[in-house]
């Protein structure tokens, strides 16, 4: 490691946490939805009591200790602060694997898989499928620096984290990435193919193919209907963040009911439960993600990647034959993850897909969710690749 790795370590002053408690308690609620459901949004009681366990019993101190028993760093990369986790694995053959989350992910969804990823034999695993992790936090996220200009869209995040796992010392890695993730990931295989020996981008960006539309499999019929509704039901969380950042980020930063919901409402339409968010994510789960945008007071920056490379990554997505990846690829298709693509609409854009498995259980977070199956998902397709 180099020089340019700052040690870095998180210490949340008291004081803020006891006015996050003061503006829970101060919170102006509007009155109830007029549906017994969440079609309207989060209900209020739901959304009333998970504040209330914000304020009354959900200690950040814990959470701050398990991050902060992670190797963290800070580093400036292209004139950037970037936060960064950098664990090396106990077993010297071990793979560099980057893991990126997206929005309204955080560095915490990925604790429980950790362990097992870098020190599988500790685990009941095998060495031979051990990595070396390397979690960055995203501008304008956690604790990195927010961008003061336009530009840090996900090429530019890309070209970051190559330098970065250079930095590092690495010369040969597999990339990760979920929501924003999978798309940095992707442009990661496209910028540095020399080095990258493969990448896992959860789910694949991958548009429905029209010449397959008398031939639809089950399943893509299926994928069509979900990505019909969330066109209609679930997307005005991304046109305004796209559009607007800057306005929904003045309620996002100064309320911590707003920012709660906000975020809570894409745990719930986004997880795969059976109408018990807590059965997959648990309320202390939910609410660390949030405290990594409450904190360093992330919710316009982190919003602002939408204006960055929403339209970019859309154009991405429609122009599936002209802008290829040809690094090794291997999917992963969580069944309420959306987009959920077909094999045959993804091998369109990731020309060597060497790994394809379509999940019965989990949804957009899935080292939160399902930590054992995201574990053996990413060991098996390395596997192939190391």
């Amino acid at each position: 490691m180099t020089e340019e790795m700052t040690p870095y370590r998180i210490d949340v002053p008291e004081a803020e946490l006891v006015e996050l408690r003061r503006r829970l308690a101060a919170t102006r609620w509007p009155e109830p939805e007029t549906v017994p459901d969440w079609s309207q949004g989060v209900p209020i009681r739901y959304l009333r009591e998970l504040c209330r366990y914000w304020a009354e019993e959900y200690d950040w101190r814990v959470t701050e200790a398990r991050l902060n028993a992670l190797p963290q760093y800070r580093t400036v990369i292209d004139g950037l602060g970037i936060h960064v986790v950098h664990v090396p694995s106990p077993h010297p053959e071990a793979l560099p694997l980057v893991l990126t989350n997206g929005w309204p992910g955080s560095l915490a969804e990925y604790l429980k898989v950790v362990g097992p990823l870098t020190d599988p034999v500790r685990y009941g695993g095998d060495a031979a499928d051990a990595f070396h992790l390397v979690l960055p936090t995203l501008p304008g996220y956690g604790f990195s620096d927010k961008p003061t200009g336009p530009g840090w869209g996900v090429s530019r995040i890309a070209g970051a984290w190559a330098e970065l796992m250079a930095r590092l010392g690495y010369r040969r890695y597999g990339a990760h990435g979920t929501d924003w993730g999978n798309s940095i990931t992707t442009a990661v295989g496209q910028q540095d193919p020399e080095h990258v020996v493969g990448i896992h981008p959860v789910p694949p960006i991958a548009a429905p193919d029209p010449a397959t539309f008398d031939t639809l499999t089950q399943v893509e019929r299926e994928s069509l209907a979900a990505l019909r509704d969330a066109q209609d039901r679930e997307s005005g969380y991304s046109a305004e963040q796209a559009t607007k950042p800057q306005t929904i980020g003045y309620a996002l930063v100064d309320s911590p009911a707003a920012l709660c919901g906000w975020i809570a409402e894409k745990y719930w339409s986004w997880t795969d439960h059976d109408g018990d968010l807590t059965t997959v994510v648990s309320m202390d789960e939910l609410l660390d993600a949030v405290m990594l945008y409450w904190l360093p007071a992330t919710g316009a920056s982190a919003a602002r990647l939408y204006w960055e490379s929403f339209e970019q990554v859309a154009e991405w997505f429609r122009s599936a034959t002209t802008d290829t990846v040809t690094v090794p690829t291997g999917c992963s298709v969580f069944p309420r993850d959306v987009p959920r693509p077909s094999r045959r609409w993804a091998a369109r854009r990731y020309t060597d897909i060497r790994y394809w498995n379509e999940l019965d259980r989990g949804g957009h977070f899935p080292a939160l969710e399902q930590p054992d199956t995201f574990v053996r998902e990413l060991r098996a397709f390395f596997r192939l690749v190391r």
